[in-house]
């Protein structure tokens, strides 16, 4: 019997703790996001890794861990910026009421396509999010009395807020990204709790094995359907929080390239890991900010990028980092 070198030993120990530390994944990713604004070259960067990192996300749920390949994630990131808009602009419903109603308004909307979509596989389940998404872009675009149509939705602000008493002012790029923060933090917490739960393991057998999944018992279909609303739910959280944000809704944050967009993210940080979404959101906007300083033609070079990314890092930025440390089965 052959005891291993020193050097294996503390590679291993230092993995296993390493391994232990990742478990937190929530905390540590909170940790990350606090300084993230201080990392940055500017806050309005750090902002929008912040949104794009939640609506990705919640794609992860459904691409990453359920291996269900959506062309129409963008439906439930605008539905839930529309939503959140409306509630507050025409309707006067304060801002902290006005995103429950939305994320809930998204999730029916999901609950909608999903009925649809889940139905198929493959490649067909592809095609019809993406009709059934630009469906949803189209009648945006037409009920423009409601939507502000191709101009967008305009109309309400938040400039002002108050948290425990305190007046907030949140026009401040540092006091808006915290307050954002904390809804992310809310969507990590129940995207863990999700994973860490036996509905966890079942989403993860059918993106291994869904005749077997189907075998050992499992309601693959209700399944399915349930996943394709979490994810909804969560990205259209993201949508929430670009509306206040923005204090706008530009009608392109429906269309068929924001979905693909959010697909380029998840493989440029990496599926499958729960911190990957915000750095494939992090190195996908990097990347535009320094790349359309030198030309208006960036999306050429980011992806040629991306290609390479594909091609030579299928696990993404933050998987293979993981793979490297050799904790990739902690991945956080």
């Amino acid at each position: 019997m052959t005891s291993p070198s020193s050097g294996e030993a503390v590679a291993k120990l230092s993995s296993g703790g390493l391994g232990r530390l990742l478990e937190q994944r929530v905390l540590l990713s909170i940790a990350v996001l606090a300084v993230l604004p201080w990392l940055l070259p500017s806050h309005a960067l750090a902002v929008n890794v912040l949104i794009y990192g939640v609506v990705v996300m919640g794609y992860n749920l459904l691409f990453g861990y359920t291996g269900l390949l959506s062309f129409g994630q963008a439906a439930f990131f605008g539905a839930g910026a529309y939503f959140t808009g409306i509630a507050i602009g025409r309707y006067g419903v304060p801002w902290f009421a006005a995103v429950p109603i939305a994320v809930l308004l998204s999730t029916g909307l999901a609950a909608a396509i999903g009925i649809v979509s889940t139905r198929t596989r493959g490649i067909y389940f592809s095609m019809v999010t993406l009709a059934l998404a630009q469906l949803v872009y189209y009648v945006a675009l037409q009920a423009s009395s409601f939507t502000g149509g191709e101009n967008g939705l305009r109309g309400f602000t938040v400039d002002r807020i108050s948290l425990f008493g305190l007046p907030v002012n949140f026009l401040d790029p540092v006091n808006k990204y915290y307050v954002l923060m904390a809804f992310a933090a809310l969507a990590m917490w129940f995207q863990s709790r999700i994973l860490n739960s036996p509905f966890g393991a079942v989403i993860e057998a059918i993106r291994e094995n869904e005749q077997r999944a189907r075998a050992c018992g499992y309601d693959v279909e209700r399944s399915k359907l349930i996943v394709f609303m979490l994810s909804g739910a969560i990205s259209s959280l993201g949508g929430c929080m670009l509306a206040l944000h923005l204090s706008i809704v530009p009608l392109d944050i429906l269309h068929y390239q924001t979905s693909g967009m959010i697909v380029m993210m998840v493989l440029l940080g990496g599926a499958r890991s729960f911190f990957g979404p915000f750095v494939g959101a992090a190195a996908f906007l990097i990347l535009e900010d320094v790349i359309s300083v030198w030309t208006p033609h960036w999306q050429l070079f980011v992806g040629a990028i991306f290609v390479l990314f594909v091609l030579f890092l299928p696990k993404g930025i933050w998987g293979t980092l993981l793979d490297t440390l050799g904790v990739g089965k902690a991945r956080p």
